[in-house]
């Protein structure tokens, strides 16, 4: 089978290494010079990711038989919807229903019109008077969000990034003049209290087949301090579950999900590949923050470094409108992904310097390794603005998993930073303690 795939980062190496696993000819467009993936594929073009033209003639000239693509900005561009006129099945969204990710302000409505279960308190405005109203109404217990894209750094909430109603108005304003997300619209959600998960799964227009759970960590320090970042690291449980999260609230995220693709289809724009599902789960149960029309960045990692089926045979059947259930099977192992970034990331990432790989010493670690967004020139790989490896350990336990990962970022040198305290015993056992003191009313 012939797969053309689209992105540059640790998240598409790792779309790209399970193709190739399942003996797929894997046929790349990236912006960068991944050298992972320029590895696998048996061929790469370096090309603007949005130029849809450009990409979809690449996959016309070399037959592919179907198309999958990791980041969102192509998705909101159109491209799954100009590769499907070009003949060309794709494992990705069209535009009209990544607009889940794409438009948090149509995510909201469709989830308060369909009555779906995890929907929360928010409103949408479109001016300063507007925010006067919705803070009035909802208090300043909220979360503030441009309604478009913003590469996961937009969010901030009151009492971590805002703590007065002035700072709630001027992040408003900043939002409206600067024009961020690429529409003059704000999001106002109320704020949830309890630990965050995340749920993937593969669609394919009527049914859901979910993963394993994973957790994220975005903040850049330890302690989950210091700015967002589009993810420093994540973890996942060897039964699918994680170590606060039950199985009836798995389930519930899952019940939530399904509800969202049908309620796509209600609404004519029917739902075909990766959905991501970020949920809270508060002292009531999974509440949604926000769904990825895609693979999650680190979450991918986690979850296709335990797939054990034909990633192809699954990718074809998102695309033709029926996943082979069969093939999503996972190792019941546990997983832990730390990333290597820039020095500044977060703030002002340091580009254009080289980090040291020892790809052998990593292996022989008994870890994985996903080159994200990064440059190889001369046999040398040079850091951009955004993140540099991501370094994944599996093994029957978290805790051992985690002891893999990080033993094998040992491995990566040069002005970077690292979040070591990602799956640590004891960061886990306090996420499980917090969670306890809030479904019983104490927190």
């Amino acid at each position: 089978m012939k797969v053309l795939a689209v992105g540059g980062g640790a998240r598409e190496h790792a779309i790209v290494a399970a193709l190739a696993r399942s003996d797929a000819q894997v046929f790349a467009c990236l912006k960068n010079s991944n050298p992972g993936i320029a590895r696998l594929a048996v061929e790469h073009l370096l090309v603007d990711e949005m130029d849809v033209p450009k990409v979809v003639g690449f996959a016309k000239m070399k037959g592919v038989d179907v198309a999958v693509i990791g980041p969102e900005a192509p998705l909101e561009a159109g491209l799954a919807d100009e590769l499907d006129r070009a003949g060309i099945p794709t494992a990705s969204p069209k535009k009209a229903a990544a607009r889940i990710e794409t438009s948090k302000s149509f995510m909201r409505d469709l989830l308060s019109k369909h009555m779906v279960k995890g929907s929360i308190r928010y409103a949408i405005v479109e001016d300063l008077k507007g925010m006067e109203r919705a803070i009035d109404e909802l208090g300043t217990e909220i979360v503030v969000k441009p309604t478009g894209l913003t590469g996961g750094k937009g969010v901030k909430v009151f009492g971590e990034h805002m703590l007065s109603r002035k700072d709630v108005m001027d992040y408003a304003n900043e939002i409206f003049s600067k024009n961020i997300g690429g529409t003059p619209k704000v999001v106002l959600e109320e704020r949830l209290v309890g630990e965050e998960f995340t749920v993937q799964a593969f669609c394919d227009g009527k049914r859901v087949v979910p993963m394993p759970a994973v957790q994220d960590h975005k903040r850049a320090f330890e302690g989950d301090t210091g700015p967002n970042t589009g993810g420093m690291g994540s973890y996942s449980q060897k039964d699918g579950l994680l170590p606060f999260l039950r199985r009836n609230e798995y389930d519930d995220a899952v019940g939530i999900m399904e509800s969202v693709v049908k309620a796509l289809r209600k609404e004519g724009c029917e739902y075909r590949g990766t959905m991501y599902g970020q949920f809270m789960l508060t002292k009531s149960g999974p509440r949604v923050i926000e769904f990825n029309a895609r693979f999650g960045d680190p979450e991918a990692m986690n979850v296709l470094s335990l797939l054990s089926g034909d990633f192809s045979e699954i990718c074809e059947g998102m695309a033709s409108g029926k996943v082979p259930k069969k093939e999503a099977v996972f190792a019941a192992k546990a997983s832990v992904c730390k990333y290597v970034v820039p020095e500044g990331y977060g703030v002002k990432s340091l580009a254009g310097e080289e980090i040291r790989v020892d790809e052998q010493a990593i292996t022989d670690e008994g870890a994985l390794l996903y080159y994200a967004n990064v440059n190889e020139k001369g046999g040398k790989v040079y850091t951009t603005t955004s993140r540099s490896v991501g370094v994944v350990g599996v093994a029957g336990e978290i805790e051992e998993a985690e002891r893999i990962a990080e033993k094998a970022i040992g491995h990566v040198s040069g002005r970077i930073h690292v979040r070591h305290d990602i799956a640590k015993k004891a960061m886990l056992e306090a996420k499980v303690a917090r969670m306890e003191r809030i479904r019983s009313g104490a927190a």
